[in-house]
């Protein structure tokens, strides 16, 4: 396998650590432990920000050449309306989440907190959804 080719299953594994990071960054901001939040939620955003310069360096490695989905009806409409909605949420978040983290870093914990409650739930989607995406297009079909 080149290095090309590994590249869609390290994506999944980055997208489902950053799933995991979002997790318990909502468990320990439930839970009152801010230190362990703040550790979580940078750590997401870095392994995020990792996940898409190697997703932009696949598609530029592959240049821009589609996977196509091998799956045929309910299957089908299920994947690309998953994906559509991967996509749009995907554009939407970046900024939503350089935003919350802005107002974190300079202590507006009211605001970062009106902030999360939009990014938080559309990051989450779209770290799932990326992850489906893989298995969709790279082992169920």
């Amino acid at each position: 396998m080149t290095f090309t080719e590994a590249l869609p299953t390290i994506n999944a594994v980055l997208n489902g650590t950053a799933t995991l990071l979002l997790s318990l960054g909502y468990y320990f901001i439930r839970s009152g432990k801010e230190k362990s939040h703040r550790i979580c939620m940078v750590s997401a955003f870095t392994v995020s920000a990792i996940f898409l310069f190697f997703y932009l360096l696949h598609k530029y490695l592959v240049q821009g050449v589609h996977t196509p989905f091998g799956g045929e009806g309910f299957w089908k409409s299920f994947y690309y309306t998953m994906l559509i909605s991967h996509i749009i949420l995907a554009i939407i978040i970046l900024p939503l989440i350089l935003r919350t983290l802005f107002l974190a870093i300079k202590g507006e914990k009211k605001r970062h907190k009106a902030w999360a409650r939009w990014t938080f739930p559309i990051w989450y989607y779209v770290s799932v959804t990326g992850v489906l995406v893989y298995f969709f297009i790279y082992q169920w079909f």
